[in-house]
């Protein structure tokens, strides 16, 4: 997967290995299961994707076998933390160990793409702090997980004793974490209001071709674009974090002209 998505499974493990203690010792098969078959995934599209564009990302519009790789992994933290935290002994120590364990995901993820390691093609060592990735696929992780975890320990809900035989049904559940929903609305509105209402002003980046550097502009000017240029998600990443500090490699650069 590209983005660094060969480095997820080994580092999420530590995330989701506390599921053991709620099981008195017994592993949850089924999530051991699906996290080996997302890193089945992962490492097929990592070294297949190239031959076969079928099962590489899709350049923009669309989905293919490598777009559902995060989505796992993230899937897998979710249901791991609503595990570990059925039953919490001391919140503030386990705000402590969420903020702990999504900070060493944070720093694994700089550390790994801030250039301390080598690619195929480039023998060259050190960091450039002017262009290092500030927010990564391992990091991005690193904020889901906390909030995840914040929802999980501190948000109100009904009691799990109460509900256990409760016959299925979506409304139910939807009651019994209703505060869980509300964060998960309140930060879809949010995001649907920037994505469709923020303005996209044209804006410009700089080539360089070795012997000179190319000034390209953009125009935009526009409200609720969905292409890879004028979008509001690539405004906000390019005027919060900087042009330089995004992945240099996107993969929409393969959609057709």
């Amino acid at each position: 997967m590209e983005e660094g998505g060969a480095e997820i499974g080994p580092l999420v493990q530590p995330l989701v290995g506390s599921v053991d203690r709620v099981f008195t010792g017994t592993r949850l098969a089924s999530l051991d299961a699906f996290r080996g078959l997302a890193i089945a995934v992962m490492v097929l599209v990592d070294n297949a994707g190239g031959l076969w564009p079928s099962i590489n990302h899709s350049p923009w519009n669309g989905i293919t076998l490598a777009d559902f790789v995060m989505p796992f992994f993230l899937f897998i933290v979710g249901v791991a933390l609503s595990l570990t935290y059925k039953r919490i002994v001391n919140k503030k120590i386990a705000t402590q160990k969420a903020f702990i364990r999504a900070l060493k995901l944070f720093m694994w993820g700089v550390f790994l793409q801030g250039g301390y390691f080598h690619g195929l093609d480039d023998l060259s060592y050190g960091v450039d702090l002017h262009r290092i990735r500030w927010c990564g696929i391992l990091q991005r992780i690193a904020f889901a997980y906390l909030l995840v975890a914040l929802c999980e320990i501190w948000a109100p809900r009904s009691q799990f004793q109460d509900t256990q035989n409760l016959p299925i049904n979506i409304f139910k559940i939807m009651k019994i974490y209703y505060f869980h929903w509300a964060v998960a609305v309140t930060i879809m509105v949010i995001y649907l209001a920037l994505l469709y209402g923020l303005y996209v002003p044209d804006w410009h980046f700089e080539v360089d071709s070795g012997a000179s550097t190319l000034s390209l502009y953009v125009k935009c000017g526009a409200r609720g674009d969905l292409g890879p240029a004028c979008n509001a998600v690539g405004y906000l990443d390019r005027t919060l974090l900087g042009l330089s500090h995004l992945y240099p490699q996107p993969v929409y650069r393969r959609t057709p002209v």
